[in-house]
């Protein structure tokens, strides 16, 4: 689905409110007022508000393939290329945060069902994606080959939402304060870290 200008301000002021207010605590109007839109072209765009959220996951989500795709046939060894992977992960979750945080609360509280299988898949097609990019360092003896491949993205995304769900406790920890030193410390010096932990992972040996 390709979304047009207006469908993506909405998209924006609807992420936003989601995150600051709650998926329950933001209403249509809400949204529509902040975009400078009318109630009736957020139902014609996306039909109800259930609907708006399901495109917005949609349309956060949809570039990640095509950039894993572009990282999967460069000419660069498989080292550089998950160093580049775990880079690309932190900085679009980063990025992203507040649809992760949208998600996380309505896929744990469980009060509605979504219809996310168009999220599902292209969750899978990435992770189709990473699991050639791992073959291809097993191939050329890089990588070990015993590696869980299903968890990689899971301990590359946990981290950072571990890290960012105690923000106040490492800004003082790390003297970080300011948000510009903050995310300097997220896309510096915390990626280099989970790229030297996710390359353990795949080149140490099981004992």
């Amino acid at each position: 689905m390709e979304f047009n200008e207006k469908q993506i301000e909405i998209l924006t002021v609807a992420e936003k409110l989601f995150a600051d207010e709650g998926f329950d605590g933001t209403s249509v109007r809400e949204i529509a007022q902040l975009a400078q839109v009318n109630v009736a072209m957020i139902s014609y765009y996306f039909g109800s508000k259930e609907k708006l959220l399901e495109a917005l996951v949609l349309f956060r989500i949809k570039s990640m393939k095509l950039q894993l795709e572009n990282l999967l046939q460069e000419n660069s060894s498989p080292i550089e290329k998950i160093e580049k992977l775990v880079a690309l992960y932190i900085k679009r979750v980063y990025s992203n945060r507040c649809i992760y945080q949208i998600l996380h609360f309505e896929l744990s509280n469980k009060k509605r069902e979504l219809n996310l299988e168009v999220f599902t898949q292209v969750k899978n097609d990435n992770l189709e994606l990473l699991r050639n990019i791992i073959r291809e360092g097993q191939l050329q003896g890089v990588f070990q080959q015993e590696v869980n491949i299903e968890l990689l993205s899971s301990t590359i995304i946990g981290s950072l939402t571990h890290f960012h769900m105690n923000k106040p406790y490492f800004k003082e920890l790390l003297h970080l304060p300011t948000e510009a030193s903050y995310e300097h410390y997220v896309l510096t010096t915390f990626t280099t870290h989970i790229q030297k932990t996710i390359k353990a992972l795949l080149t140490h040996e099981d004992n």
